[in-house]
């Protein structure tokens, strides 16, 4: 039996995966999580085999989570599931540690399959992923940006983007109000843009948040 963790701060979305796993007689679901410090304290007294993470959580986001989680030296083999498309995300999490990426939109059928491939010690990648990764091996490529922000910058980007003021933003990712501006003002002079509008305008157009 593959015993797999759920951590997804939207209630409803870890219910729609619980069930959709819960389908399937080979995996069986052991605990649930809404942040980082539930699942830590999940983890303390539940072993399982594959972690289901949503890479954008208050506080710690899903790579926050995977880079702790690999200083840390745990076993756990991680499938990130995410609302955000592959193109953005995907290579960025798979080099933070995760052993797969799915897409909440997709095929629900994909999301078993990718359970227990992860949990057979493979990575899961979609036909999507492969082709990005095959294309960034045989031809040169132009790089984005925004791929040279840290992930904080870039979780800060995203939620400027979506229309956060820097003290909701602090407050959700437990910051001070300080750090957080030092955060934006890294992102636009690593992206050459002067203000918010600007900013958003780039998000937009690098399909980092939904216009």
């Amino acid at each position: 039996m593959i015993q797999v963790m759920l951590c997804d701060d939207h209630a409803l979305i870890r219910r729609g995966i619980r069930d959709t796993l819960s389908d399937a007689s080979d995996i069986e679901v052991v605990g649930e999580a809404g942040d980082y410090g539930e699942l830590r304290t999940l983890l303390r007294s539940q072993t399982c085999d594959v972690l289901v993470l949503d890479i954008n959580m208050p506080g710690r986001s899903g790579l926050d989570v995977l880079h702790a989680l690999k200083d840390e030296g745990s076993p756990v083999r991680v499938l990130i599931v995410s609302m955000y498309p592959e193109d953005q995300y995907a290579i960025r999490a798979l080099r933070a540690g995760a052993h797969g990426y799915v897409n909440k939109g997709g095929d629900p059928a994909l999301l078993v399959q990718a359970v227990r491939t992860v949990a057979q010690g493979r990575k899961y990648v979609t036909p999507e992923i492969a082709q990005m990764l095959v294309e960034s091996l045989t031809t040169p490529v132009t790089e984005q940006a925004h791929s040279k922000l840290s992930d904080r910058e870039l979780q800060t980007l995203v939620m400027i983007a979506s229309g956060k003021r820097l003290s909701d933003i602090a407050e959700e990712l437990m910051l001070s109000p300080k750090t957080v501006s030092v955060y934006r003002a890294r992102v636009l002079e690593k992206l050459g843009l002067a203000n918010n509008s600007e900013l958003t305008v780039y998000a937009i157009r690098n399909g980092l948040v939904a216009s």
